[in-house]
């Protein structure tokens, strides 16, 4: 799950970005209302969360704006807590509104209910034959006993799950998976792959992941 933070809060940055990670989201950070603009035009976001007031600006004018440009649930980070804020803030178009300081678990919660609404794209539990995914506990077991997987692994076997039966190029996973600072190299993409697909063929699962030579790859369920 691909995610825009806009913070312009140093520290509070670092703690977000961090627990994200854990929790399985790719991370694109900036600092500034223009940057979150460019970066929503040609990056493609699941979720983005965004700091009400930063150095150039006020959230609000950029989220006035989404009719036009972008389409992913929004989350307003706030330290204003009036009740008008609260109201301009969800009527121009967030989906939701934080009040800072907040616990990360909450955030969580509330970022992942978002992404359980219909037309998004996260859900409970994804299940192919005997392999399965937990997206909330970000855990993943073939015929019950657990696959342990790295961060990123797991990213895509979660990318792979939510597409089964269908093609995902190479230019998807990596828009999914890396965020726009993430040094890459060039052969990233297939030994990710390939390290998943080991995994998956030790643990004797029944979807494995299949080369589409030139094209990409897709996950099928032979049982």
């Amino acid at each position: 799950m691909r995610l825009l933070l806009l913070e312009d809060e140093t520290d509070l940055a670092a703690i977000l970005i961090k627990g994200l990670h854990e929790s399985g989201f790719t991370v694109d950070h900036v600092t500034r209302l223009d940057a979150a603009e460019d970066a929503l035009a040609v990056g493609s976001f699941d979720v983005a969360v965004l700091d009400r007031i930063v150095p150039d600006g006020d959230s609000i004018d950029l989220l006035k704006g989404r009719i036009a440009g972008f389409g992913c649930p929004v989350l307003l980070l706030t330290a204003r807590d009036a009740l008008q804020d609260k109201v301009d803030g969800l009527e121009a178009g967030a989906d939701d509104y934080l009040l800072k300081p907040f616990h990360f678990d909450e955030l969580l919660a509330r970022l992942r209910a978002l992404l359980r609404r219909p037309n998004t794209a996260l859900g409970v539990r994804l299940v192919s034959g005997n392999l399965s995914f937990d997206t909330p506990t970000r855990t993943a077991e073939v015929g019950g006993s657990p696959l342990v997987l790295s961060r990123r692994e797991l990213a895509l076997l979660e990318l792979l799950m939510r597409r089964m039966g269908r093609v995902v190029t190479k230019d998807v996973i990596e828009s999914a998976l890396y965020a726009f600072d993430d040094e890459l190299g060039s052969n990233a993409i297939e030994v990710l792959v390939h390290r998943l697909r080991r995994k998956l063929v030790s643990a004797e699962s029944s979807a494995a992941i299949h080369t589409l030579r030139g094209i990409g790859y897709m996950l099928d369920d032979a049982s």
